[in-house]
């Protein structure tokens, strides 16, 4: 069974994470990634996509031309796990090798 962060836990994970934040209404968090164009936006969702199915651990996320929403929580834990936190750092990960726009 997967397990909720606790609040020390989720302030740490949120302090780590550059432009995450808390989503309003759920036990989740959420970042807008913008991109030079739409073929870096998709390519960025690939890398991210097979890191997440490797992990098992799927985002809720929307896509428009150049913008990647992507919002993360553990259905199994009603909320944020560790398995968010993973997930995050590799989407981080992923962003900075993907034609981020400024």
């Amino acid at each position: 069974m997967v397990e909720k962060l606790d609040p020390a836990a989720r302030a740490e994970l949120l302090a780590s994470l550059s432009g995450w934040t808390e989503v309003e209404g759920r036990d989740a968090i959420e970042k807008t990634f913008r991109f030079t164009d739409f073929k870096a936006a998709f390519g960025f969702m690939t890398r991210v996509a097979i890191a997440a199915d490797g992990q098992d651990h799927h985002p809720e996320w929307s896509n428009v031309y150049n913008r990647v929403t992507i919002l993360l929580t553990t259905h199994d834990a009603d909320g944020l796990s560790a398995r968010d936190a993973k997930l995050a750092r590799v989407i981080e990960e992923a962003a900075a090798g993907s034609g981020l726009s400024t």
